[in-house]
């Protein structure tokens, strides 16, 4: 079975120390593509040269947690990306934008700016997005209405069933990962239970997000202890998917992968590519 991690910070720090390694784990559990979005612009050119060098996908986009600490031009540096790299077939969307509500001190206006900027990029580069959805869902919709894009998927996404039913209907996917192997995460498991079959992707969010079975208590992490995700686990988190839905493995291998390809029209071709051809550098 061959699986598709559609998010997963592979740049990340935490994955300095042994990437490599990290990468040969995901493969032999058979994660055979990833997705690896940018968080502003001083990582494009890493999230590029890795999926290059690895065989993956990426995407390009300022993240909300860092709109705060990027320049307005960093917005023209991303189009101007977009542009350079329009024929590689390996960038798949923009991403990660969104806006987050959650974390405190957070410039909302300036978030909703550099979104509905980043919406209008994406537009008119062709390419869908991936959203960053946290107490923000009305308000990513509502920017969504006033700026049609060709879709995408909602990372993490945790919201009620009219919201996500309102991205459903704007083509977006519906991204679950290691919150749904919590059997307290109850509206996260309904959704993942009950929504149509065509709008599930899996997902890791690498190095967060851990799994219940990488879990750490808040007394654990006070006493030193870490813990990191990896692209590795999403089979195992599949599993919790599969039981939900009453689904074999391989069903949900080959519904999610082929949903992480209408997502993202450009993944899929490069899904579809025979295995050693090469891709645009």
């Amino acid at each position: 079975m061959n699986w598709i991690d559609t998010h997963c910070h592979l740049d990340a720090p935490e994955f300095d120390s042994d990437r490599e390694a990290v990468v040969e784990r995901a493969r032999s559990a058979g994660v055979s593509t990833m997705v690896i979005p940018a968080i502003d612009a001083s990582n494009f050119d890493t999230v590029r040269s890795l999926a290059h060098r690895h065989g993956h996908a990426y995407a390009l986009g300022i993240h909300p947690l860092y709109v705060a600490r990027s320049a307005e031009e960093d917005l023209d540096r991303l189009a101007e990306a977009l542009r350079r790299w329009r024929d590689d077939e390996r960038l798949v969307a923009v991403g990660e934008i969104g806006l987050d509500f959650f974390v405190p001190g957070q410039d909302g206006q300036r978030q909703e700016r550099f979104y509905q900027a980043q919406l209008k990029i994406a537009r008119d580069a062709g390419l869908p997005v991936i959203l960053h959805v946290r107490k923000s869902a009305d308000v990513l919709l509502k920017g969504l209405r006033r700026i049609e894009v060709s879709g995408g998927i909602c990372h993490a996404f945790n919201g009620s069933r009219q919201q996500a039913d309102a991205f459903v209907e704007h083509g977006f996917a519906l991204g679950f990962g290691g919150t749904v192997t919590f059997d307290r995460s109850l509206n996260i498991r309904a959704l993942a239970a009950e929504l149509p079959d065509h709008v599930l992707v899996l997902e890791t969010d690498a190095p967060d997000i851990p799994p219940q079975w990488l879990y750490k208590t808040a007394v654990e992490r006070a006493a030193g202890e870490t813990s990191r995700n990896e692209p590795a686990e999403l089979p195992r988190i599949a599993e919790s998917l599969a039981e939900l839905r009453g689904w074999s493995l391989r069903d949900t291998a080959t519904a999610t992968s082929a949903n992480a390809g209408r997502a993202m029209p450009r993944l899929a071709a490069l899904l579809a590519r025979p295995a050693g051809g090469s891709g645009t550098h």
